[in-house]
């Protein structure tokens, strides 16, 4: 009854447990839906973000089932697009990671002077035990909040001998006062990032990230969530939320949500250049996915002006057998080293280095190797090769037509969801809250799809 409830709420646009409230008692559908029950706002809140959230992905997949049962949906082209949406958070209450970064090394460098302050006075006293101690173990470990306490606690013990001893209590209060509390503050600080690097004080879950409604149009940061949806025929079929702002690195993650609830891999993948890298490539090869994702300068090797370049890796050749490429001019650049980059998902990418050592005298010294004595470049031939496979297959006919439908695929979803259903902005906070929300979000909209879609087709038959 409570499902039935919000989600004709959410069709309806009504997001507010209150107004959801408010319509059990005064409109006749919501009170025919609930069987004339009237549960408190409090209750409606309280089961959309704490009993919806274990079941919300098991909700939305069955109304998935339904619809490829019925014929709209076949599961086999997945239309995938990203965009952020706003968090109910304060925009002027952050964390950075670089400040926090910047303090904790203040306070560092703060404790290590307070302990050769205390080493110097005790060496004074002849008694330079306990601060020779504190000076090797500053240098053993790193400073913690646990070392810090570790460090008063000792000092506690020393002044039991020595009451008196005036700059031993000045060191102790100022650890005990200044630097414990802040060291403490820092530590939960960090772990709260992770590996993002900001956060909002009043959702710590949300992330500062650029949307693209700036009015002021100086590139503010709001809080926000990275929101991403595969979609067929304009229904959603796979939805998920992120923390971190760079759609190519919500990739994998997204694939993975399908993967948990036993969803069938699609058989070809449509999204833009933003999506286009080595480690979202070697992905869909290895779990036999057909990437038709663009990378970042596919529009451009077209041009004139990118062909004009001749330093650029795409205008030389590649001698495979002797591993050498071959510049404008037909001199080689060949190989010299090549070294493991990971990505933030851990991912191994081998670049190899090849450098020409005939570039002096070259006509294209100046724009080829940049008035540098020798022409180096660095290049991942595995990347190499995935970009010439998907050039091949955008270039056909069939995956031409297939690409050209993403443009009236996600976009227009995104838009029905946040202009036209008045969504443009979480009502929770928290990730697992939001994950919620989004979920009936998308339920209502495969709801609302579903019946005008049915509609149309009867309109046809009349």
């Amino acid at each position: 009854m409570m499902l039935k409830v919000i989600l004709y709420a959410y069709t309806n646009k009504i997001y507010s447990s209150r107004q959801i409230a408010k319509q059990l008692s005064e409109n006749i559908i919501f009170m025919w839906l609930s069987g004339e029950q009237q549960p408190d706002f409090r209750t409606i809140n309280r089961f959309r973000s704490e009993r919806m959230k274990d079941v919300i992905y098991e909700t939305f997949f069955s109304i998935i089932d339904l619809l490829k049962e019925e014929g709209y949906i076949k599961l086999e082209d997945y239309f995938l697009d990203g965009t952020k949406i706003e968090a109910n958070a304060n925009k002027y209450t952050f964390v950075w990671r670089k400040s926090t970064e910047r303090y904790d090394q203040k306070l560092n460098e703060k404790f290590h002077q307070i302990v050769l302050d205390i080493e110097r006075v005790s060496r004074e006293d002849e008694s330079a035990e306990l601060e020779l101690d504190l000076h090797e173990k500053l240098e053993d470990a790193p400073i913690s909040s646990e070392k810090i306490s570790e460090t008063i606690q000792q000092l506690e013990e020393k002044l039991v001998q020595d009451p008196k001893n005036k700059p031993l209590k000045k060191a102790k209060r100022q650890l005990e006062k200044e630097l414990l509390p802040r060291k403490i503050k820092y530590e939960e600080q960090k772990k709260l990032l992770g590996q993002r690097n900001s956060y909002a004080k009043t959702d710590p879950d949300a992330t500062f990230m650029r949307m693209k409604d700036d009015h002021m149009m100086n590139g503010q940061l709001k809080p926000g969530y990275n929101v991403q949806i595969g979609t067929e025929n304009q229904f959603i079929i796979g939805f998920s939320l992120h923390q971190r702002a760079g759609d190519p690195g919500c990739f994998i993650s997204h694939l993975e949500v399908l993967k948990k609830y036993n969803r069938p891999t699609p058989k070809t993948l449509i999204a833009d250049s933003g999506y286009g890298s080595e480690e979202n490539y070697d992905y869909c090869e290895k779990n036999q996915i057909e990437p038709l994702i663009k990378y970042s300068t596919i529009d451009k090797e077209s041009t004139k002006a990118w062909k004009q370049q001749v330093g650029r890796i795409e205008n030389m050749d590649y001698d495979e057998e002797l591993d050498e490429w071959i510049c404008a001019n037909e001199k080689k650049l060949t190989f010299q080293f090549e070294k493991k980059m990971k990505t933030e998902n851990g991912y191994e990418s081998l670049k190899r280095t090849y450098r020409c050592v005939e570039c002096k005298g070259c006509p294209f010294q100046t724009t080829c190797a940049k008035g540098n004595e020798v022409k180096t470049i660095q290049v991942s031939i595995e990347n190499q090769k995935q970009r010439k496979r998907v050039r091949e297959k955008l270039a056909s006919e069939d995956g031409q037509q297939t690409y050209r439908k993403r443009k009236i695929e996600v976009e227009p979803v995104f838009g029905q969801i946040k202009y036209n259903r008045e969504f443009s902005r979480l009502t929770h906070r928290g990730l697992s809250k939001n994950i919620t929300n989004w979920g009936l979000i998308c339920v209502a909209h495969n709801l609302l799809k579903w019946e005008t879609t049915k509609q149309k087709q009867q309109e046809r038959i009349r």
